[in-house]
């Protein structure tokens, strides 16, 4: 039966919590942001961070922050977490994203092998206000049209639209209910149907056919074509391929963590049986089914660059039958220096346990383990599983807008699952007061995002930070 301990309020003491809320913190007060007098120097915050991360990967994440002020925004979380910590909310509060830009949204496979558009990374994820998430989208929208050249007049309507989605969607949310919000979910044809309706002339042709294709590649993304990317097939098995420093297979990294080949595989036996644990029975039973085969250092991403991640390589029935998962360090969330710490002591578990409740859909494989070295927590999932990305600088403007919308619907029915709708809604209210408000904001940080893009490459320059490009 449902809980007796968790507080079941009426849908008007509902809407009082947002009407308070407002009261409290009417929705002018996201205009103006200004950094503090005592705001951190952003590049001692990525030093802090780069203190526990593989060292001879800490220049590549550098390097791909280095690329522009939009890959540097990507890499930035923590600096931005610092400064969200000092902006009003209206404490109402969700399960947060932790890191909801633009480009932490794409498409993947559900379980029942349907494409579904969601977030898709939860490394900081936290319970908090609901705002942090709403301004970390809009300002990467904002740096989004800028690295695209968009005019100012372009920029403000792509990154309004991405809150304005949010708002409408949680009206629309607040009068669902609640097994209606719970299975809400867009789809590949939702996301199709949407763009056929909004994208028009010409270049919404276009946009439509790049559409189709990246669709098309995506259905192509699984273990059975990373296969053919990543493997070679040496005296009679397949084995990861070396491409260092992204890809180093076990059989070179026994130098890099102090143990042996035979020690590697031993732990990584330990680590199935770990995670197994950590899976519903059916799927441990599907596990089960899967040998190891080989495993391997595996780069990926922008912020998390340097943080240990790693890929292993199963086989089932037999060599055309393989499975990639993927295992990647779960450590604070950044915005922990900031909130309250998770409830989960493990970080592996804070981002799943965030992840399964954010997102309409989740991995098969999602669990957790712990290192052979304590301090060190995990979480896999598979590594392919027709998943694909938006080319955000290959975008018009109308179609960064309507990908915005897109954004913004996605955020707004994840916090709709995890908090409020009712309360937030009200707080919201129907007309653009805040859309226009986190509009500012988002312009006023992306200014402090080039300012702070500017200070990473003078200490790339005078030698504090080293970095390598193109890697």
């Amino acid at each position: 039966m449902p809980s007796t301990d968790v507080p079941h309020l009426t849908l008007d003491e509902r809407r009082s919590r947002g009407a308070e809320a407002l009261e409290g913190t009417p929705l002018a007060a996201h205009e103006g942001w200004t950094p503090a007098a005592d705001r951190p120097d952003p590049v001692a915050l990525l030093e802090e961070q780069n203190a526990d991360r593989e060292a001879d990967l800490v220049p590549v994440r550098h390097g791909r922050m280095m690329v522009s002020a939009f890959t540097f925004y990507r890499g930035a979380a923590k600096i931005m977490a610092a400064d969200l910590a000092a902006t009003p909310t209206a404490g109402l509060t969700v399960q947060l994203c932790g890191d909801a830009h633009l480009s932490n949204f794409g498409g993947f496979a559900s379980p029942e092998r349907r494409m579904i558009f969601d977030l898709n990374d939860f490394d900081e994820t936290l319970p908090g206000p609901f705002e942090y998430d709403v301004k970390r989208l809009a300002a990467s929208l904002t740096i989004a049209g800028h690295n695209n050249g968009f005019a100012e007049a372009d920029i403000d309507l792509v990154t309004i639209a991405s809150v304005s989605s949010y708002r409408e969607a949680m009206r629309d949310f607040a009068e669902k209910r609640t097994l209606d919000i719970w299975y809400s979910h867009l789809s590949e044809d939702d996301v199709r149907a949407g763009a056929i309706a909004k994208l028009k002339g010409k270049a919404g042709k276009k946009a439509l056919k790049r559409g189709e294709k990246n669709i098309g590649k995506a259905r192509t993304r699984d273990s059975l074509q990373a296969l053919s990317k990543l493997a070679e097939y040496v005296d009679g098995t397949y084995r990861i391929v070396s491409q260092p420093p992204t890809v180093i297979p076990a059989r070179e990294l026994a130098a890099t963590y102090g143990f042996t080949a035979e020690e590697i595989d031993e732990l990584v036996h330990d680590q199935f049986r770990d995670l197994r644990e950590t899976l519903q029975d059916d799927r441990h039973r599907l596990l089960d089914k899967f040998r190891y085969v080989d495993s391997a250092r595996k780069v990926v991403g922008v912020g998390s660059v340097g943080t240990r991640a790693f890929i292993v390589l199963l086989e089932g029935r037999d060599q055309r039958d393989p499975l990639f998962l993927q295992i990647k360090e779960a450590t604070n969330s950044v915005l922990e220096d900031h909130l309250p710490a998770s409830e989960y002591a493990h970080h592996g578990e804070r981002v799943v346990q965030g992840q399964r409740m954010i997102q309409a859909s989740s991995d098969i494989f999602l669990g957790w383990t712990q290192g052979r070295d304590t301090d060190r927590h995990f979480y896999w999932r598979q590594l392919r599983d027709m998943k694909g990305s938006a080319d955000v600088e290959g975008m018009s403007p109308a179609t960064l807008e309507y990908y915005a919308g897109l954004c913004g619907w996605t955020l707004a029915r994840a916090h709709a699952r995890s908090g409020d709708p009712v309360a937030i809604a009200e707080y919201l209210g129907e007309t653009d007061t805040f859309d226009r408000a986190v509009t500012d904001f988002a312009h006023r940080y992306a200014r402090q995002n080039d300012a702070d893009f500017q200070a990473l490459q003078d200490a790339v320059e005078s030698g504090r930070l080293e970095a390598v490009a193109g890697v």
